[in-house]
């Protein structure tokens, strides 16, 4: 009798844990099933070993928009003034569709009224005789954010055949406006000894930055522009596989600045005689100049002649002008410039690049 009750008990024991057993079991599992159903996978799956460096250079050609363009449009630009520059690039792949890339770049922007202005229309005959010209050498440094608008979640092998993407970032550029000097000085006929060079503009204070102006004078307040500047590189591209480790990209990047002075040009003409030198005022108008001094073309501005007129500059000296060029005044027709937008330039950029750098390694088989 004394067994069969120590077996009963074993028996219900047995029985008691199984079920507490089941029900700890049964909550596991609902809880299990729950963080399942919220499982969105791994978040850092694109690991360092899919991570890679790599490094190329290429060819850029430059295009300007600004005060000596066409038309008044931010696409208006003169093709035969693309000049070609080069770029070095590196990058470092960060994510399933991100890159990080600095880079080096240098190139020329010019553009010239002569050419560039219409004489014959009823704007930009005013830039036709006003007839300034400028070049700028631009040395760049630019990091950008690449962004693809195909994702590779695997390593440098698996990316795909062909790849638009997006790029912005931020620039920093020295540039150095320079103009070619007239053989002559148009207010005194004498020779000028800087004839036929190219001299920088920042310095002369063509639009009279280093001038000491009056209060009613039109660029009041006005300061020298600094040759070191920002941009804001944004653009579109499309990067092609060669090979294995072998890249080639195209885009097209616009540089928003925050500077008007790439051309030397932004506000109202001053008062000739408050102006520093000789140079700085034959180079701040050059209106009445009988041959464009970058192209040699010989220039008809016979219709403005009836226009010219004398004023005393304030330092003494009588300075002839055609109407509204070279001369102060806030209501004249024909400003120098355009202060109220910023220049803009554009680059087109063709690269090659190579991956380097990669700890990723193919699986060996046997």
């Amino acid at each position: 009798m004394k067994r069969l009750l120590i077996i009963a008990f074993t028996i219900v024991l047995a029985f008691s844990a199984t079920t507490g057993f089941s029900q700890i079991n049964r909550k596991q599992i609902k809880k299990n099933n729950k963080a399942m159903a919220k499982y969105k996978g791994n978040k850092n799956g694109f690991t360092s070993q899919k991570r890679y460096y790599y490094a190329g250079v290429g060819i850029n050609a430059l295009n300007y928009f600004g005060d000596i363009a066409p038309k008044s449009n931010i696409f208006s630009t003169k093709i035969g003034f693309t000049r070609p520059g080069f770029t070095g690039v590196v990058g470092y792949r960060i994510g399933p569709r991100y890159t990080i890339q600095a880079s080096l770049s240098y190139g020329r922007l010019q553009s010239d009224d002569n050419t560039a202005a219409d004489p014959t229309g009823d704007v930009s005959k005013y830039r036709y005789v006003r007839n300034l010209h400028f070049r700028n050498d631009i040395w760049e440094m630019a990091v950008v954010g690449i962004f693809d608008l195909y994702q590779n979640q695997g390593s440098y092998l698996s990316r795909v055949q062909l790849t638009p993407y997006a790029l912005i970032g931020i620039a920093g550029f020295h540039h150095n406006p320079k103009a070619l000097a007239p053989a002559t000085n148009i207010h005194t006929n004498a020779a000028l000894p800087e004839a036929g060079q190219w001299v920088a503009l920042q310095p002369l204070g063509t639009e009279g930055q280093y001038s000491d102006l009056e209060t009613d004078d039109s660029n009041y307040g006005i300061k020298p522009y600094s040759l070191w500047q920002v941009s804001i590189p944004f653009g579109l591209g499309v990067r092609y596989r060669l090979g294995e480790a072998l890249d080639i990209s195209a885009d097209i990047t616009f540089r928003w600045l925050f500077t008007d002075y790439i051309d030397d040009i932004s506000r109202n003409y001053v008062d000739l005689g408050v102006l520093n030198s000789d140079l700085a005022r034959v180079m701040s108008d050059r209106s009445q100049e009988a041959v464009a001094a970058k192209t040699g073309n010989a220039r008809d501005i016979s219709a403005w002649q009836d226009t010219i007129h004398d004023y005393p500059g304030r330092d003494g000296q009588t300075y002839y002008v055609i109407n509204g060029f070279g001369e102060e005044g806030k209501d004249l027709p024909n400003a120098r410039g355009g202060a109220s937008d910023n220049d803009i330039y554009y680059v087109t950029s063709i690269k090659v690049t190579y991956i380097i750098g990669s700890s990723f390694r193919r699986a060996k088989f046997r």
